[in-house]
């Protein structure tokens, strides 16, 4: 597996907020639904609340 880094916003409670997350995954796709799952599952947003800006490998 490799290493991603996610980078991103999602709507928080007084606006816009970044992010930057470290992922395993097989593959750049899997790491983005990674992420989104993430942040439905801790903040109880929706997939369209977040905003992925910047996926790398590492």
């Amino acid at each position: 597996m490799s290493q991603f880094t996610i980078r991103g916003e999602f709507d928080g409670r007084t606006g816009p907020r970044t992010f930057r997350k470290e992922i395993d995954a097989e593959n750049e796709n899997v790491a983005r639904e990674h992420v989104l799952s993430q942040f439905g599952s801790e903040h109880g947003l929706k997939r369209t609340q977040v905003t992925i800006q910047d996926v790398s490998a590492q």
